[in-house]
């Protein structure tokens, strides 16, 4: 006779440990009868997420119903926050490996967090597709998501670049640099434009990697020793930083869900190979960084919205989205609408001492793009590259050129455009289903 208990009394102690987890986040770890860890998965809830496992409705769940029957019994490990939960995960499967994990062990198409250690100034990039040297590698990662909503979070605290360029510390081209908006938001250091030198933007990568490897207490006391020594030395900005920089670190946990952080995943655009195509299509000087998208849309015929989204590297990037409720024009005017998102952002962009994107996209034929440069020409501003993208044959409209520019369907640059359409196109409709649900109109910049 087997020793192993019925599926449905082995669920239901289960069940009943589960009921001791604590709410907070942390590492669930599924074994089975001879204590062996077969599952470990993360939770942002740990009671809430382990228990999901063994309910009704899971029975029918194709991810799990294979083996959830081998599972006896059920451990956890608390984290301080959502990311240490995230990290924690990713250390334990590649140490035990758990043999329903199993596909995380080798597969190189699970994200990794990467940083290229051997550059003077190193960049951290979310990857599928990992270098085989001069990198440090974190993961792999269970979920791409969680794993972009983590790079923003700690880019907010660590400050480092995410960008591709090949910053070497002494080239003198560099000091003439625009940074693009991240070094305005406060979000990286602005190696770019040497607003850091190798060592400093070096030691606060040193630093990232202890908080990565788990070592978050020697990355507090070498701030805090480095915060002393500056207050002692006078350097009273370099400390209030340093200060700024440990009640970040300190509060991470309150820093919300990941998911909210998150950029969407992209499978069919190269964001590389679309910003280098759009150079030669547009005959630029240089690959464009930044792109804005503009689109705006109809309230039941009635209220008209604007929407704003920023793309920085070919990849959007959510703090930069503004939404719009159009003040300035009654009834249905989409020319009308366009130039007053467009001069608003302008107005806010100026205020704020931020930089124009490299392109501004807006969503629409040779009308749309006229009104967008009116706007520019009533505030007195010459414009940044300035397109428009028609949606029925996908035609880029560029001013002063009558004829539009036809991209092949398949062609990097174009998803590219696409793509900053689409999700300009999706967050002005987001806001109208806040509007139908709230009736609260939100103002932008």
């Amino acid at each position: 006779m087997s020793d192993t208990p019925p599926i449905a009394t082995t669920a239901q102690t289960c069940a009943q440990q589960i009921r001791a987890f604590p709410t907070s986040s942390g590492i669930y770890l599924m074994k089975d009868a001879q204590g062996r860890v077969v599952y470990i998965g993360k939770a942002k809830n740990l009671r809430a997420r382990a228990a999901s496992y063994f309910q009704k409705t899971a029975e029918g769940d194709v991810r799990i119903k294979d083996w959830i029957g081998e599972v006896v019994d059920v451990d956890f490990l608390e984290a301080e926050s959502e990311i240490d939960a995230l990290l924690l995960e990713a250390r334990l499967i590649k140490d035990i490996q758990p043999r329903h994990n199993v596909d995380l062990k080798d597969d190189k198409s699970f994200p990794y967090l990467q940083i290229t250690t051997g550059e003077d100034f190193p960049r951290v990039n979310f990857t599928r597709e990992p270098l085989d040297k001069g990198v440090k590698l974190y993961g792999p990662f269970p979920r791409a998501k969680s794993l972009r909503g983590a790079i923003q979070v700690l880019q907010k605290i660590f400050k480092f670049r995410t960008c591709s360029l090949d910053i070497q510390e002494g080239d003198p081209r560099w000091r003439w640099f625009r940074p693009c908006l991240l070094a305005s938001i406060n979000q990286c250091t602005a190696p770019c434009n040497l607003r850091i030198d190798r060592e400093a933007y070096r030691k606060d990568i040193r630093r990232l990697c202890l908080f990565l490897d788990g070592k978050k207490d020697a990355v507090f006391k070498e701030m805090e020793d480095e915060m002393r020594e500056a207050s002692k030395v006078l350097q009273f900005e370099k400390a209030a930083r340093l200060r700024d920089e440990l009640k970040s670190l300190r509060s991470i946990k309150l820093r919300g869900n990941l998911s909210d952080h998150a950029q969407p995943e992209v499978f069919y655009v190269d964001p590389r190979k679309g910003l280098k195509g759009l150079q030669k299509v547009l005959k630029l000087e240089h690959a464009p960084r930044t792109i804005t998208g503009v689109d705006i849309a109809h309230l039941g015929g009635t209220e008209t919205v604007g929407s704003l989204v920023t793309f920085i590297d070919g990849l959007p990037f959510k703090p930069g989205y503004r939404r719009y409720k159009i003040n300035s024009v009654r009834g249905v005017d989409d020319f009308a609408s366009i130039r007053e998102v467009v001069s608003r952002r302008i107005q806010g962009l100026k205020e704020r001492d931020e930089p124009f994107p490299d392109i501004w996209l807006i969503d629409g034929g040779k009308g749309q793009l006229n009104a967008a440069l009116e706007a520019f020409s009533v505030l007195g501003i010459t414009p940044p590259t300035l397109i428009s993208l028609a949606k029925k044959e996908e035609e880029i409209y560029i001013p002063g050129r009558s004829d539009p520019i036809v991209l092949a369907r398949r062609s990097f640059s174009l998803r590219l455009l696409q793509y900053v359409r689409d999700e300009a196109h999706r967050f002005a409709q987001h806001y109208h289903h806040m509007l139908r649900k709230k009736r609260t109109l939100g103002e932008g910049d």
